[in-house]
């Protein structure tokens, strides 16, 4: 802490430019028309709360199936829904079709956006 204060107090510090640094545009400044799929690969993991319930269940009644059979189907139900769910985001993904407020999209949707509102040069 006393290092990090002395530092601060320091009259060392970079001085503040007087004229703006101009910007120089190396690359033109406009959307590509397409993405790649490489960032749609991500792995997801579900239902790690009724996991981890069905693992402590089992760890408590060494490893009886008969016992925990509660915990085992509220994973299962879990596991179940979330299938399903991906299913129906990837069905979605697949046609490209559009849902309004959707915070992440897929790379298809994506180019759909992007043949929908191009650049203009």
């Amino acid at each position: 802490m006393r290092y990090t204060a002395a530092l601060f107090k320091s009259k060392v510090a970079r001085p503040i430019p007087q004229e703006p640094v101009p910007f120089q545009e190396i690359l033109p400044l406009k959307l590509k028309p397409a993405v790649s799929g490489k960032g749609d690969r991500t792995s997801e993991v579900c239902c790690l709360q009724e996991m981890s319930v069905m693992l402590a269940c089992f760890k408590k009644n060494e490893f009886s199936q008969q016992l925990c059979s509660k915990e085992i189907d509220s994973f299962q139900k879990c596991y179940t829904g979330h299938l399903a769910t991906k299913k129906v985001k990837k069905d979605k993904e697949a046609k490209g079709v559009l849902t309004p407020g959707e915070k992440q999209l897929s790379s298809k949707q994506v180019n759909t956006l992007l043949k929908k509102f191009p650049n203009f040069k």
